[in-house]
Formats: structure tokens, C-alpha cells, sequence
């Protein structure tokens, strides 16, 4: 596997696969009608699989080269935040400029390293830390998610990093909730990344989990500074729970493409 590949270099490949598919189908022109049709959906359905094998090979670069699989992130985990990733950039909703995508697994316990901050164009970890989860959530695990206001707990789903400010804690960054029902109240419930006290290994030791937020991914004191300097400014937060299956931002990567 070639450990330099990048999204440029993929999609380019995606383009020549299409227009090679492409040409092949205009030389079953003067087949009958059904032996056309039958022609048509195989190019499709090869068109789908390419874009697929060339996605994933991508994703495994980074997977690999990153040693995120070393650093406990699933690669299931890691191929949704990269799928949604690239599908919020096609829509131009993130720049091409910051490749970084932070991802926050909240199927594993609050005593566990479940964010990472991953440069996608460099094929590197920037961060791996603890990350709290809301109150309403669950106790050591998060169990339930909701985008209602009041409800103090986690939303799952796709954001985008906003404008950075000074609040009741501190030095904090705004997010927006990309995914409708799922965190698009992000802004109205003030969901925002932080510090906190007690997100830290010593209330672990002492409590057997973290303290828990009003659904914000709080973050330790001694990193959530440097963490907000480099997500800030629209890079995307992906946060994985029960019920992110639903977010828009997960259907296939070229799956428009092989319509045509």
C-alpha cells in the first residue's frame, strides 16, 4: 500500500476510473436494447466498486501510516469520521486548506483515550486524550444521546469547528451541529469544546470515571488549549454513538457518481 496517497490523488484516480468506464460503454452502442441495459449496470455497479476499493485504500493508508489502530481507535470507527469528512468537504461546508478531523468514540467508557485529533494529510496523531461525555448520558458509559436542550446530554454526529471565545470556562470553541435531529441544536444549547477539572486521571482513580459535562466534549486542563488552536476554524468533529447511522454525511463516498 502506498503510504503517500492523498484525497487529490484518489479522487483523480476516481475521475480516470469513470471516464475509463465511460468509454468502454460507448462500444455496445449498436447492441440490442436489453444487452445495453445489462452493459449499463455493470459499468455502474464496477464504477461503485472502484470508488469503494480506492476510498478504503486511502483510509487504510492513514489507518496504518497514523497508528491508529495502536492508539485504540476502531478503523470502523475511524472509516465513518473520514467518510463523513470527505463527504462535508464535497459540499464545500470544510475546508480543503486544515485537513484535520477529530474524531470522539463514545462507545467506550469515559476511562479510556476516545478522542483523537488526526492530520489527515500528514498521516499523524496529533492528539489522543480523554474527552467527557454529558450527564444525562450515562455514568461511566454513554448510553443515551439527544439534541434536545436541557436534556445534558451528548449529541452524536457530524460538526464544524467554530469561532473560539472566552465563557464560564475559559478559553472555549464554538461548534456547529451539521447533522439534522441528530446535533443541529448544538448552537442553542451551547455544546462547545473546553477544559475541565475533571476530566483527568486522577478523578478516574478516585471515582472510577470521569466527571461528565452538560453534553460539551470537555477536555483535560493541561491540553484543551492547545487542542482548540489547532481545531479551530471549520475543521470537522466527528462524535460516534448510538444512532449516528442516521447522520446524512455517511452514505457512500462516489455512490453520486456511479448514478450516471
Amino acid at each position: 500500500m502506498r503510504k503517500g496517497l492523498k484525497s487529490g490523488t484518489i479522487f483523480g484516480i476516481l475521475l480516470l476510473t469513470v471516464a475509463t468506464l465511460g468509454f468502454r460503454s460507448t462500444t455496445v452502442e449498436n447492441t440490442p436494447e436489453n444487452d445495453l441495459s445489462l452493459t449499463n449496470n455493470k459499468i455502474k455497479t464496477e464504477t461503485s466498486k472502484s470508488v469503494e476499493v480506492l476510498f478504503n485504500e486511502y483510509a487504510l493508508s492513514i489507518y496504518n501510516v497514523a497508528g491508529l489502530a495502536a492508539a485504540g481507535l476502531d478503523y470502523n470507527v475511524f472509516l465513518k469520521g473520514l467518510t463523513g469528512y470527505q463527504n462535508l468537504k464535497d459540499k464545500n461546508l470544510t475546508p480543503g486548506t486544515k485537513a484535520i478531523l477529530s474524531v470522539v468514540d463514545l462507545s467506550l467508557p469515559s476511562t479510556e483515550k476516545r478522542l483523537w485529533v488526526i492530520d489527515l494529510n500528514a498521516h499523524k496523531i496529533l492528539f489522543n486524550t480523554l474527552v467527557a461525555h454529558g450527564r444525562g448520558s450515562g455514568e461511566k458509559m454513554a448510553e443515551s444521546f439527544s439534541n434536545t436542550p436541557e436534556s445534558n446530554q451528548s449529541s452524536v454526529g457530524f460538526y464544524t469547528t467554530a469561532e473560539v471565545y472566552t465563557g464560564k470556562h475559559g478559553r472555549s470553541l464554538r461548534l456547529d451541529g451539521m447533522d439534522a435531529g441528530l446535533n443541529n441544536n448544538a448552537r442553542n444549547r451551547a455544546i462547545v469544546v473546553h477544559g475541565a477539572e475533571y476530566v483527568s486521571q486522577n478523578v478516574i482513580n478516585s471515582t472510577g470515571r470521569l466527571g461528565r459535562s452538560q453534553g460539551c466534549p470537555a477536555l483535560p486542563m493541561n491540553l484543551f488549549g492547545a487542542i482548540i488552536n489547532d481545531i479551530k476554524n471549520n475543521t470537522v468533529l466527528f462524535i460516534n454513538g448510538e444512532g449516528v447511522e442516521k447522520s446524512e454525511y455517511l452514505k457512500g463516498i462516489g455512490q453520486n457518481e456511479a448514478k450516471g
